[in-house]
């Protein structure tokens, strides 16, 4: 029996939450799915593993039913800079993906976990403290399919009762499983910079400030939230939850007090310039403070020990 099934699994996100889960659960209550095989060198290789394409609804189906699950976090997606390049495939894998889960789930009374982002908000949402609940007019195709979920995640709830929950993921920073194409992926390359004792050239302008997360706090505050009594979710769905807030500047002061000699250089990328400047600096997470709960365990400062010496050791065992 596999209570737990995982979307997107070899993911920046999935990977840990993966083995998260496999840690509190054991290691055949969790199915990781993808629609590629792991590499021989991915943390998820030779552990429970099918591909699927979640687009697929028959598949997803016969996975469902042959494994008995009740619980499906749902990761599959295109991230920002990816899909700006690809429009029509992120609405297909973001938009129909979750359908085709909400569906399958409604089918058989699953639970389910669907993360939003802080793509979900716009130019014109209040950048300073974005509350839970206010104006969001992205201007990308990611925000748009982030948008349009957390509305059909609602829907479900109130239409069907199904339990669905998720949280608006800020940047995610990960010495494990590489970023897989988000705006906020400089974070952690400049990170494995100084770690291989390489300058690094940073895609952002040195004072765009965003808000970030420590992928710890990130898989403890998804784990909280499934965990959470429903009688207390006002919200149930897409809750802003913040960590930190850095520019690239600030990352790469902090970095130094560690590696002095590490270095940044400055190669803006417009399309991931103009992103940034969309998305909000600081976020207002009182709801899931109230609702389940919610407090950050990690800063800029604790999270700048722990990454170098991280990647370190993840180089080492590649040679």
């Amino acid at each position: 029996m596999t209570p737990i099934l995982i979307t997107g699994a070899l993911g920046q996100v999935g990977t840990e939450l993966t083995l998260a889960l496999r840690e509190r659960y054991g290691p055949d209550a969790v199915l990781a799915t993808d629609i590629r095989a792991p590499q021989s060198n991915h943390l998820l290789f030779g552990t429970p593993f099918e591909l699927l394409d979640c687009t697929e609804g028959r598949a997803l189906l016969e996975i469902v039913k042959r494994h008995s699950v009740r619980t499906v976090y749902h990761l599959a997606a295109l991230l920002s800079a990816t899909a700006e390049a690809r429009v029509m495939e992120a609405w297909q894998v973001n938009m129909g993906g979750l359908l085709t889960v909400l569906e399958v789930a409604r089918g058989e009374g699953l639970r389910v976990f669907v993360p939003s982002s802080i793509a979900a908000f716009g130019p014109t949402t209040p950048h300073d403290q974005t509350p839970q609940d206010t104006l969001q007019r992205p201007n990308t195709i990611y925000g748009v399919t982030k948008v349009a979920g957390e509305l059909l995640c609602d829907y479900y709830h109130s239409r069907f009762g199904l339990d669905v929950r998720g949280l608006r993921y800020p940047g995610l920073l990960s010495h494990h499983a590489p970023p897989g194409g988000g705006t906020t992926d400089y974070a952690v390359e400049m990170f494995r910079a100084a770690a291989r004792g390489e300058p690094f050239w940073c895609p952002l302008e040195g004072e765009t400030a965003l808000p970030m997360m420590y992928m710890p706090d990130a898989i403890r505050a998804t784990l909280e939230l499934m965990d959470a009594d429903p009688t207390r979710l006002l919200h149930r769905n897409a809750f802003n939850i913040a960590g930190m807030t850095f520019t690239p500047e600030e990352e790469a002061h902090e970095i130094r007090r560690h590696l002095p000699r590490f270095e940044v250089q400055y190669a803006v990328e417009p399309v991931k310039q103009r992103i940034a400047r969309s998305w909000p600096q600081t976020l207002d997470d009182s709801a899931a403070w109230a609702e389940w709960g919610w407090k950050p365990q990690y800063d800029l400062s604790s999270t700048a020990i722990e990454m170098p010496t991280a990647f370190r050791g993840a180089l080492m065992r590649e040679v």
